[in-house]
Parts: structure tokens; sequence; C-alpha cells
């Protein structure tokens, strides 16, 4: 049960950053939550599975959270969110348009 409970909040702890790094703006409740989930995963494989779970537990959560960020980058999943469309108009500045109206003047 000890062992579920640890893998349970690193896998909850990553998916929580993902969400904040990604999909939700600013760095607000999920990015706190998920390092409150990373860091409750160490602290409860060292107290209730020994050391040795704790220095594993760490090391899992760098690397999974390591390997989530970088697996998302590497998808698709960014280019469908971002928005991709082009603006081809332009503004006229009123500068520019006083300049013309005074060259139309002159001549």
């Amino acid at each position: 049960m000890n062992t579920f409970l640890v893998v349970l909040l690193v896998l909850a702890g990553v998916a929580l950053l993902l969400m904040e790094m990604f999909l939700l703006p600013g760095f607000g409740i999920a990015g706190i939550s998920g390092f409150a989930c990373l860091i409750g995963s160490v602290v409860v494989a060292w107290l209730l599975l020994g050391r040795l779970a704790g220095y594993i537990t760490l090391g899992a959560c760098l690397l999974l959270s390591g390997l989530a960020i970088w697996g998302f980058l590497r998808s698709n999943a960014l280019d469908k969110m971002a928005l991709d469309s082009q603006i081809d108009s332009h503004v006229e500045l009123a500068n520019n348009k006083l300049k013309k109206e005074e060259e139309k003047k002159k001549d």
C-alpha cells in the first residue's frame, strides 16, 4: 500500500507540473500542488519504506519530470495548442497619412 501511495504521488506530481507549465497560465495552484506531491512522495518513501527507497523515489521524480517535459516539448501537442494565424493587414500611421495629405495639397 505504501508503494502504491508513492507511485500515485509521483504520477500526480508530474501530471500537475505538466498542466501548470503547458495548459494553465502562471505559477498557481497546480504547480504548487505538483511540487508538493513530488516532495510528499519522497518523504513518504523515505519515512515508510527506508532510505534507499527515498533515494530511488527522488531519482525517479527527477527523471520522470525531465522526461515528461522533454516528451511534451517534442510532441506536436504544442503546435495544436498554439495560435497559428497570419495577419496580413496593416495600419497606416497618422504621421504618414498627414504627410501624404500635405503632399497632395502642394501638388
